[in-house]
């Protein structure tokens, strides 16, 4: 079994996880604006607390997006700080196929639409169904504004912090709902068993090749925020 280790600072949530011998550690915490200080910390005592060392692991999974900018950097940076120092190969996660794996872990869900807050009045938001227990993308990962947002016909557990407008989204989302939990963050925990059949399948990439998501471009989100 692959010895991966898994992190996240997608949202106001930080986490790490290990997979190790087929069981799955996790620290979780949600501590907004301190992942910068904590996440290495949380590194080090997670692979303490399992007698290994960077180098002992066979893989590095991370939170590429979307997400929060800075924090999807932060995760990104440190995956690629520690495979390069270790020769190892990193594992690009979406953030909202972790969500929707969760809910349906969690809840049993069959069919997931998982968003997130993209600030300026836009969602980042996906649809997944299941298959061997793994999401299977209905839709492309897309930003935009809730009430622009479309999912594909049936019903849908609605899981992460874009939810929360809701009321602005047309009747049609609203009508396709079975539920809805705000609460609900991307976690490490949640990215090991997409990381371990990406691992499986040999889509693990180099730590120069391995990027972010972001969805929406960077420069025009600046440009956007100073006006």
């Amino acid at each position: 079994m692959a010895k991966i280790l898994a992190l996240d600072t997608s949202t106001d949530a930080c986490s790490v996880a290990l997979l190790l011998d087929g069981e799955v550690r996790e620290d979780f915490r949600v501590v907004p604006r301190q992942h910068t200080q904590l996440l290495l910390p949380m590194v080090s005592d997670l692979l303490a607390g399992a007698g290994l060392k960077v180098a002992d692991l066979d893989a590095i999974a991370f939170g590429r997006g979307p997400g929060s900018f800075a924090g999807i950097r932060i995760a990104t940076g440190t995956a690629q700080g520690l495979a390069f120092a270790a020769g190892l190969p990193l594992l690009p996660i979406s953030t909202l196929a972790a969500m929707a794996l969760q809910a349906h872990q969690q809840q049993g869900a069959g069919r997931v639409t998982a968003a997130l807050d993209a600030r300026m009045d836009e969602i980042y938001a996906c649809a997944y169904r299941f298959d061997n227990g793994l999401p299977v993308e209905l839709m492309a990962e897309r930003v935009c504004s809730p009430a622009e947002l479309t999912l594909p016909e049936g019903n849908w557990q609605a899981v992460g912090k874009g939810w929360h407008y809701l009321e602005s989204m047309s009747d049609a989302v609203r009508g396709s709902l079975a539920g809805v939990e705000q609460e609900l963050y991307p976690s490490a925990a949640a990215m090991l068993p997409i990381a371990l059949a990406d691992w499986q399948a040999g889509r693990a990439v180099a730590a120069d090749q391995a990027m972010p998501v972001y969805l929406r471009d960077e420069v025009a989100w600046k440009k956007k925020d100073q006006q």
